[in-house]
This record gives C-alpha cells, sequence and structure tokens, in this order.
C-alpha cells in the first residue's frame, strides 16, 4: 500500500482536517492546526507530503522520526501540529487496514468507558452556575471553567474576590460528588497564582490548568509547594522533551494536546512518561472530531489517564459544532457524562466529506483575541 495523495480542509469554526489517500482506497483522516495559525500549519502539512507520497503508509513510527528530525530544525507548535495531524490520520489507515480499532493496536483498552468533562463560563466568564447547572443535567460529572478574564500581573481583591467567588457558585450547584476544573489560561503571573491557589483549596478544584504561561513553567515547582491543589499544565508543550522539566516539578496532571503533540504517537510516549512520575493524563481537546476521536484512542489505552477535554457547546464553536463534519454521531454520544470504547476501526469516526468538501469552500480565517489591561498594555488571552 502506497499513499498517493494528502488534501487539507479549512472548516469553520477554527479547524484545518487532513484526509490522506492511499492507491488501495483506504484513507485516514488527522486534525493537524494551531488555532489561529491553520494556513500556516497547512503549508507545513504540503511540505511533508513531498516526503510522505509513495511511501507505506504503515510504517507510522519511521514516518513520525523522519518528519520531526529530517528537516534538521526541530520541534516547535507547526512543526509538531503538522506531525499531529498525519500521525492521527496514519494511524486510522492502519487501524482501518487490520480492522480494529487504535486502541487495539495500542495494546487494547485498559478501561471500558472513558470520563468527559463541559466547558461554561466562557473567555470572559459569567452565568457559570446556570451553566454548570446544565452540564449536570446533560449528564456530566465535571465541568470546567476559565478563572478570570484579563488580569493584572498583581490584581486588586476585588478581582481576586471575583474569581473565588464565581468558583464557590459552581461548587454549590455541583456539590461535593462532581467536579471542577478552573483554567487559569496562563493569564495569571506567578504572583497572582500564588495569590489565589490557597483561597481556592476550600473548594477543591479538580485541578488548576496553566497557573502559569508556558515560558515561566520553571516556577511550576514552586506553586505546586504552595497548594495541596493539583496543578495542570501541557497544551502549549509540544513533545516529551518539552514535558521533561515539568513532569519533574511535581504537576498532577499533563494536558498534551493529540493536534499539537505530535499525536497519538508522541503523546502515547508522553504519557508513558509521565506514569513515572506519577502524573495522571488528561488530553487538551478544545478542537474538532477527529483530534477528539484520536484522543479518545488514548483515553481508553493509558493506564494513567484521568479525564478527558471535548468541545461541544464550546465557546469557540460559533459557525459549526463538533458533530457537523460526522456520519454518525454516535461514538460521541456521552453515557452519564462518560464514553463508552467503540469497536470501530482506525479512530472510530466517519468523516462527512461531502460536507468537509462544502465548508472549505467558505473556510476560515480565526484569529484569537488581542487583549489589553486597563492601562493599555497587552495582557494574556
Amino acid at each position: 500500500m502506497k499513499i498517493t495523495g494528502l488534501e487539507t480542509f479549512l472548516v469553520a469554526p477554527r479547524w484545518l482536517f487532513l484526509r490522506i489517500a492511499t492507491d488501495e482506497g483506504v484513507t485516514g483522516w488527522g486534525e493537524p492546526v494551531v488555532e489561529g495559525r491553520a494556513e500556516t500549519v497547512r503549508a507545513a502539512v504540503h511540505e511533508l507530503a513531498d516526503y510522505l507520497v509513495g511511501r507505506d503508509p504503515l510504517r507510522i513510527e519511521d514516518h513520525w522520526q523522519v518528519l520531526t528530525k529530517g528537516g534538521f530544525y526541530r520541534g516547535g507548535p507547526i512543526l509538531s501540529s503538522a506531525v499531529a495531524g498525519i500521525d492521527q490520520a496514519l494511524w486510522d489507515i492502519a487501524g482501518k487496514t487490520y480492522g480494529v480499532p487504535v486502541h487495539r493496536l495500542l495494546g487494547g483498552p485498559v478501561r471500558d468507558r472513558v470520563r468527559m468533562y463541559a466547558w461554561i463560563g466562557g473567555d470572559r466568564p459569567s452565568d457559570v452556575a446556570e451553566l454548570a447547572e446544565e452540564q449536570m443535567k446533560a449528564g456530566f460529572t465535571a465541568v470546567k471553567m476559565n478563572a478570570s478574564a484579563e488580569l493584572a500581573p498583581i490584581d486588586t481583591p476585588a478581582r481576586t474576590a471575583e474569581v473565588v467567588a464565581r468558583v464557590a457558585a459552581v461548587r454549590e450547584v455541583l456539590g461535593d460528588e462532581r467536579d471542577i476544573a478552573v483554567d487559569f489560561h496562563g493569564r495569571a503571573s506567578t504572583a497572582m497564582s500564588r495569590r489565589l491557589l490557597p483561597l481556592l483549596e476550600p473548594l477543591h478544584p479538580l485541578f488548576v490548568e496553566e497557573p502559569v504561561a508556558p515560558e515561566h513553567s520553571g516556577n511550576l515547582r514552586s506553586l505546586v509547594e504552595s497548594t495541596n491543589i493539583p496543578l495542570a499544565t501541557g497544551e502549549r508543550l509540544y513533545s516529551r522533551w518539552d514535558f521533561r522539566e515539568v513532569l519533574a516539578s511535581g504537576i498532577a496532571v499533563a494536558q498534551p494536546d493529540l493536534s499539537h503533540a505530535g499525536g497519538i504517537s508522541e503523546v502515547r510516549r508522553i504519557a508513558a512518561m509521565a506514569e513515572t512520575y506519577d502524573v495522571a493524563m488528561a488530553p487538551h481537546c478544545p478542537l474538532g472530531p477527529i483530534a477528539l476521536a484520536a484522543s479518545l484512542q488514548i483515553a481508553f489505552s493509558v493506564p494513567n489517564f484521568l479525564i478527558q477535554e471535548q468541545s461541544m457547546g464550546i465557546h469557540y464553536n460559533q459557525q459549526a459544532d463538533l458533530l457537523e463534519y460526522v456520519m454518525d454521531p454516535e461514538p460521541f454520544r456521552f453515557q452519564d457524562g462518560y464514553a463508552v470504547a467503540s469497536s470501530r476501526p482506525g479512530l472510530g469516526v466517519e468523516i462527512d466529506e461531502k460536507a468537509v468538501r462544502h465548508a472549505a469552500e467558505t473556510g476560515h480565517r480565526w484569529r484569537n483575541p488581542v487583549w489589553r489591561g486597563f492601562d493599555g498594555a497587552f495582557t494574556e488571552w
């Protein structure tokens, strides 16, 4: 079997899909994208296609090594995201070729169902209690929310109190049998996180995500030592080498993204590495159905998995939602807040190619907002 071509499709709301075709009629789908840099990743995919066309798609590991290292200049979100989508599609082809789900090729499932969480509140969180109640009624046992909008490097007591009150309102709705994950989104400085974390401790978050931006990961150990809240990070780390020092800092949860961190091949290795540090996995996935399908293959097959993000109803999905481009939504029908293991081959999701091609005629130019603080200076989004 040989690869005959790679096609990419920019589709709303902010996604990039990849289709890899073979001479035996087996096709694989992947989702290579950096949100807000989709066109750049698309160009990288087509550069890598020069190497892949004509080669055996089942030599997944060899392709991963060549694509990540064969160009001499290595790493970074653009290259690793391009490779991630290609890797997803090659695993999809492999599963379809052998007639089994990808998780069977990774050693088989270690659990029968995967706990999911839902987003509430948006970028500038509001109405969080009401939205949490809606997700509870929908069957979810956990939600995630942004802690705040813009934050000054050391913000006022009022802003601090607002964060705590917001999380407290959700805890009151959910009670003690359900969980809240709180995303700082890299918006808090180290000093501000050190102020906030002890105040959130009585509310027992499942974890606090990105308590500092990734360039300040050297400060994670001091934050870990300052709080009993489990700390999580990793959506902006792109390889096991990026995770090496972060895992040693004492974080509780690693969050590599299957569309950014080298795909199924690399995230599986990150999970094994995390296991040696007693760190759980909660793959980042605010993206589309292919990225989620790939994430679930990891979730079913790695022992140190905690919980899975998914984007249904997320605030970014303005023109299309998770199920817009799938033929059968069954793999994404969550039962009591859990995804159930599927026997469908490959990634387990059938993409509606006609709908994808139609959406790609319009495409998108999604960009993340640029925020400024009270004094007009750039601030973290």
